[in-house]
């Protein structure tokens, strides 16, 4: 646990703080600096840093990195709302999200939802945040509102492939030629529809209901197919810059490739569950393989082995969490004997950054500078967000977390603030917790506590984003 050396850890972002010691990634490098905080900002990073009158952190044995930004949440879907979702980000190190809304009603306008957003989260959410447009439909009342998005600091559609509001081929591609045109990021849900529905269709005569088809029903080949089909339309609307969201497959990341040797600017971002976990779970018993029916499913080890080579060689920018959780009694009673039933989605915003260090860093698959990359760095970047979010570097915010390399927690659903009755790492040793998280100079979460305040988060504005 830190401590302060001049009478308490600082609670409020007035006046200077002075964060010693720790061994600090910041832009300049990784090594023993110090930190100045002035307000909300940082001042400077350097050794041997003085600021009289300065509250100071004593960081001696910690790790000091940017506060997390996960960029592929939905709170307010499931069971956690934006109150209990983002104090459950602080106390995992997370300081910024980045949600995709639910859906909306049909034919709604694209600022429905953001409006709709905006009115749940602010003052109420715990860490800052910003959002993606979830894009329903595509018609010229939407095309035409895509140039107000950049002005209410919105820079980024979402589009799915598959689920009831899934945008066919046509309709995607007047989207990506229009984004493409005002600068607009394109994330997009890519499995393909079709080959789902043909397989949910054909398991449902069978009777093959358990949580193992599930997985079956939502084969590689179905991501696979999503993105080609998408970079393909991208080629020939301007190339837009596209987002893959969840990537968890070798199949997936193929055509990830592929569309980049034709100079497609595609981005990957995948997520600890296809990192950490196999398909084989789905057959726990007692219905308990309900816990990992999200969409895309869990694949193979040799896909989880893939994926963590192209995290650490560069060609995966980000990890995030598509944290959505529902109660797995729950979705044992809304399931009732048939995965068709279940609703789709995990916990993970808690537990990120955590586990990704123990698993990434501490097993030696990330660097420590990569593990701030695809936690923060990176989704700061090409969200809108950076240099104000995901650095360590003066004029930033104030956002870190401490992490405690000497210990080593055990994962337990009932020591977790998410606001569900599992987690799909249960019982896995993360070695390297957070012990601290300050937002914007504020300590916001101390040790797995939650110290911070109710609505401390801010709506950010983002900007077109970077590559």
């Amino acid at each position: 646990m830190a401590t302060a050396a001049t009478g308490g850890i600082p609670d409020a972002p007035e006046g200077a703080v002075l964060v010693q010691g720790g061994t600090v990634v910041s832009r300049e490098g990784t090594g023993a600096a110090d930190i100045l905080i002035r307000g909300s900002r940082i001042e400077m990073v350097g050794r041997s840093l003085s600021a009289p009158g300065a509250r100071r952190i004593d960081a001696r044995g910690l790790v000091v990195v940017p506060g997390g930004v996960d960029v592929h949440t939905h709170l307010g879907v499931g069971s956690d709302d934006w109150r209990t979702g983002t104090v459950a980000a602080a106390c995992g190190g997370t300081t910024t999200v980045v949600d995709h809304p639910g859906f909306g009603p049909a034919g709604c306008p694209l600022s429905r939802q953001i409006a709709e957003s905006r009115r749940l989260a602010d003052g109420v959410s715990a860490v800052d945040y910003g959002l993606h447009a979830v894009v329903q439909h595509v018609d010229d009342a939407v095309l035409e509102a895509l140039p107000d998005l950049l002005h209410a600091g919105i820079s980024s559609l979402k589009l799915y492939m598959t689920y009831d509001f899934r945008l066919e081929d046509a309709a995607i591609a007047r989207l990506l030629s229009r984004a493409a045109e005002e600068g607009l990021l394109v994330a997009a849900h890519c499995e393909d529809h079709a080959t789902i529905t043909g397989l949910r269709e054909r398991f449902a005569r069978e009777g093959n209901l358990s949580p193992r088809f599930h997985a079956l029903s939502r084969p590689p080949e179905a991501e696979a197919a999503a993105i080609r089909r998408l970079a393909s339309l991208a080629g020939a609307a301007g190339s837009p810059t596209l987002y893959v969201v969840h990537l968890s497959s070798e199949a997936g990341l193929a055509e990830v490739r592929r569309a980049r040797d034709r100079g497609l600017p595609v981005i990957a971002e995948t997520c600890p569950q296809y990192l950490l976990l196999d398909e084989e779970l789905y057959d726990e018993p007692d219905g308990d393989g309900l816990k990992y029916v999200m969409s895309p499913p869990l694949r193979r080890r040799a896909d989880r082995e893939a994926l963590w080579k192209a995290l650490a060689g560069g060609e995966i920018s980000v990890v995030a969490t598509d944290h959505c959780p529902f109660f797995l009694s729950d979705k044992k009673k809304r399931a009732a004997g048939s995965f068709l039933r279940c609703p789709n989605g995990a916990p993970g915003i808690e537990t990120r950054m955590a586990i990704l260090y123990a698993e990434g860093v501490v097993a030696g698959r990330l660097t420590l500078r990569r593990y701030v990359e695809v936690t923060a760095t990176e989704p700061a970047r090409i969200m809108g967000l950076y240099p104000n979010k995901g650095v360590i570097a003066p004029g930033s915010d104030a956002d870190l977390l401490f992490l405690d390399p000497r210990r080593t927690v055990r994962i337990e659903a009932s020591s977790l603030h998410q606001r569900c009755d599992y987690t799909p790492f249960e019982g896995m040793e993360a070695a390297g917790v957070p012990a601290l998280t300050m937002l914007r100079g504020r300590l916001i979460a101390e040790d797995g506590r939650f110290t911070g305040g109710v609505g401390g988060g801010a709506f950010l504005e983002r900007r077109n984003h970077g590559t």
